[in-house]
Parts: structure tokens; C-alpha cells; sequence
């Protein structure tokens, strides 16, 4: 099954703790009946791949929200 893109690749500044911050691009795609963030470095590197939620599945407010969330306590864990 291919991946269909839902939100094609952004290029994003992630604000973390103590006024760092991170450059990461990232795109939504879809896969089968489940949807994902990847989450990669500016160089295309990875990071990260996350399944979405249900209720994120479409919402592109939360995408940013994500990146956060997965920076500071996925990765960093």
C-alpha cells in the first residue's frame, strides 16, 4: 500500500524551554487507514514518525503542536 501526502513537507522553528530552539521539517502523510507525522531535520535526517490520534487526523493547528510535544518529551526521553 503507498503513502498518499495529506500535508506536504514545512519547514517549521520549534520554540523549546529557555528560549532555544529547533529547525525541523516535517509533512503528514497517510498509509493504509492510519495517518503519521514524520519529523526530520533541516539536512533530511530523521527524527521522528508519529502515528496520529483520531481526532488530529485532519487538524493542522495541531501539527505544530505535535512537533513540540515530540521534541521536547519523545526525543528527549
Amino acid at each position: 500500500m503507498s503513502a498518499a501526502t495529506i500535508h506536504d513537507w514545512t519547514e517549521s522553528q520549534v520554540l523549546l524551554s529557555f528560549g532555544q530552539q529547533r529547525d525541523v521539517k516535517y509533512r503528514v502523510y497517510r498509509n493504509g487507514e492510519k495517518h503519521y507525522q514524520e519529523i526530520r531535520e533541516i539536512d533530511d535526517s530523521p527524527i521522528h514518525t508519529l502515528e496520529l490520534p483520531e481526532g488530529m487526523k485532519l487538524d493542522k493547528s495541531s501539527y505544530e503542536v505535535l512537533l513540540r510535544y515530540v521534541l521536547l518529551d519523545v526525543v528527549a526521553a
